[in-house]
């Protein structure tokens, strides 16, 4: 298997994804520009997108492997293609329910691929942490991407002008294609169970085993502290450090490279120490931003802003805590993979998946709550409750990882 042309088509897989995912919140907001939807029908957008991937990765995860992996990513890239098509001509509320629900199904089907066959093309633990990593940071950088890609295009003097990006986007997704089709993989690898029925009760099982729950406890807290500090950070920028709405909306970009640079940096980290070193270290660098560097963002006095030039230092310094959060996610993830058979990597992303969206999902509620009964100002401070539990959590899972990775050899 040519393992580099294998991790260079995941890497683009990955990277186009996530400008078309993250393109959510844009498109939201040009439906009821443009087509004159409302909000809570807008704000649709994202359960298709959302129920899309969690359907998919539990209805195919068990059973991927009998299709193959790149036989899945290819259907997947050409699906997507379809939907930005479909996009440009459908011009309507419609062709964006459509297209998110293509790109979450695409979605779904990929990120299991990616995870499993991350095993195929690695060694050892530290390879594996080090390619975990190194993906999700580019997934990171396609994020900051998208919300510079699309003004990229917007005119306004013509409302259409923006749909020519799904032309840009859909070249990349065909060029992603044609990649991975020269991308040898290894068609060896196992199904979980002697038949799809037994591939699906496989990944069932797998929910009963100390070492997942304790996973998957661990992941759902991550996500919901990330995506909870995602989702309300322009929030925070327009209500406590007072930027203009398209300021505060870009200045959320800063999280984005934040937690593209720590995942990349984590990935040559994890060469040279362990993954409990590592994320303790991050935890508690997250911790201190939270204590110190939070409450004199609260309190600076910020005025007279027009661009991303204006705004001062500490108006900068709170989206730093991506550095820091940004390992703890893959590194999660490929420590419970590694210590998994590789035959059950593949139900073991699925869960994940699941796991993460959940918890994705509740922690944006969980601080919309604290925005509205605490205010902006305190919301952010819950969140080193995750925080404190994730540094517990990790210890207890490496004791599980070393006691599966002990039966493995033995």
């Amino acid at each position: 298997m040519n393992n580099k042309a294998v991790k260079l088509s995941l890497y683009i897989n990955y990277f186009v994804f996530a400008i078309l995912l993250n393109s959510v919140g844009i498109v939201i907001l040009k439906s009821q520009n443009v087509y004159g939807v409302d909000e809570v029908d807008a704000s649709s957008l994202e359960a298709f997108k959302d129920f899309s991937i969690m359907f998919t990765s539990f209805l195919i995860a068990s059973f991927l492997p009998r299709i193959g992996y790149k036989k899945g990513m290819l259907g997947a890239l050409l699906l997507v293609t379809l939907g930005c098509i479909l996009m440009y001509f459908g011009n309507s509320f419609w062709s964006a329910k459509l297209l998110f629900m293509l790109v979450g199904i695409g979605f779904g089907v990929v990120k299991v691929s990616v995870y499993s066959a991350i095993g195929l093309v690695t060694e050892n633990e530290r390879e594996h942490n080090s390619l975990m990593s190194s993906i999700e940071g580019v997934f990171m950088f396609g994020i900051a991407l998208a919300y510079f890609l699309f003004p990229a295009f917007n005119s306004e003097a013509d409302p259409n002008a923006w749909l020519n990006v799904y032309w840009l986007l859909a070249g990349l997704t065909l060029a992603a294609f044609f990649l991975l089709t020269r991308a040898k993989f290894d068609q060896s690898y196992d199904a979980p169970g002697a038949g799809l029925k037994e591939d699906f009760l496989e990944m069932v099982k797998l929910i009963a085993r100390l070492l997942v729950i304790v996973f998957v406890l661990s992941a759902f807290l991550f996500v919901m502290m990330e995506q909870g500090i995602m989702t309300w950070l322009p929030t925070f920028n327009q209500k406590v450090m007072n930027l203009p709405e398209n300021v505060a909306i870009m200045m959320s970009s800063v999280l984005m490279i934040s937690l593209g640079i720590g995942r990349l940096a984590a990935g040559q980290l994890t060469k040279r120490f362990s993954w409990v070193s590592v994320l303790t270290v991050c935890i508690l660098a997250a911790m201190a931003i939270v204590l110190f560097i939070l409450p004199k963002a609260v309190n600076a006095n910020i005025e007279a802003v027009e661009t991303l030039a204006d705004v001062p230092a500490i108006g900068y310094a709170f989206p730093l805590v991506g550095l820091f959060i940004a390992p703890i996610y893959p590194l999660l993830n490929s420590v419970v993979l590694s210590a998994l058979p590789k035959k059950l990597h593949s139900p073991m992303s699925g869960l994940i998946i699941i796991f993460s969206a959940l918890g994705g999902t509740l922690g944006s509620r969980i601080i919309g709550y604290l925005f509205r009964e605490l205010g902006a100002d305190q919301a952010f401070s819950y969140t080193l409750v995750p925080m404190v539990l994730l540094l517990i959590v990790i210890f207890v899972l490496k004791r599980l990882t070393d006691k599966a990775g002990a039966v493995q050899q033995a």
